[in-house]
C-alpha cells in the first residue's frame, strides 16, 4: 500500500467504528449497557450522558440496571429513558432505575432489520465519501505532475481494492448484526 493512501486508513476506520457504534446501539431483545449509556440527561444544569452519571449493569439477559452516583438524578434518568424512544419504560426502584426488555415481535425485528440497513448503507455512502476524496487527491497529484498516468490507474486500483475490503467488513458486520436481530 502506497504512503499516500496509509493516510486514508484512519478514515476508513473510523467509519467503521462509528457503524458498530450505531449498531451496538440497536435493541435486539438482549439487554446491553449501550442501549441507553449515550442517552443525555439534565443533570446538574447541564447535559450529561447517563453512562457520566451512573452505572449501567446487565442483571440478566432482559433486565439493565442503573445506579446513578447522585440518586437526586433518578427522575432525571427515568425522564431521559421515558423521552428517548427507545420503546423500554423505565421502573424507578429505590435508589435504581430497571429496565427489563420488552420481547420482541417478529415485525419489530423485521423493522428493526429495515433501521439497521439504512445504518450499513449510511456507511457504505461514508466508504465511498472518502474513497473519492483519495482519488481527488490522486487526480490532483497528476495535475501538479507529481505522479504518471500509470501511478495514477496503480493509485486508483488500490484505492478501489481498499474500499472494497471496508465495504466488506460492512457486509460483515451488517450479516451477524441482523442474524442477532431475528433469533428468537
Amino acid at each position: 500500500m502506497s504512503v499516500m493512501l496509509t493516510q486514508y486508513k484512519p478514515e476508513f476506520e473510523a467509519v467503521i467504528e462509528h457503524m458498530r457504534g450505531e449498531l451496538v446501539q440497536m435493541r435486539t431483545g438482549r439487554a446491553t449497557p449501550a442501549i441507553v449509556e449515550d442517552l443525555m440527561v439534565e443533570a446538574y444544569g447541564a447535559p450529561m450522558t447517563i453512562k457520566g452519571t451512573a452505572s449501567v449493569n446487565v442483571a440478566d439477559a432482559k433486565t439493565l440496571v442503573i445506579e446513578p452516583w447522585d440518586k437526586g438524578l433518578l427522575k432525571a434518568i427515568e425522564k431521559a429513558i421515558q423521552e428517548s424512544n427507545i420503546g423500554i419504560n423505565p421502573v424507578v426502584d429505590g435508589k435504581v432505575v430497571r429496565l427489563v426488555m420488552p420481547p420482541m415481535t417478529e415485525e419489530s425485528r423485521k423493522q428493526l432489520v429495515k433501521v439497521m440497513k439504512e445504518k450499513l448503507e449510511q456507511a457504505r455512502v461514508s466508504l465511498r465519501g472518502v474513497r473519492e476524496k483519495a482519488r481527488e487527491e490522486v487526480v490532483g497529484m497528476e495535475k501538479e505532475k507529481e505522479i504518471g498516468e500509470d501511478e495514477k490507474f496503480r493509485l486508483f486500483e488500490e484505492i478501489d481494492k481498499m474500499t472494497k475490503e471496508y465495504v466488506q467488513k460492512v457486509e460483515d458486520t451488517g450479516h451477524q448484526k441482523e442474524e442477532e436481530i431475528m433469533t428468537v
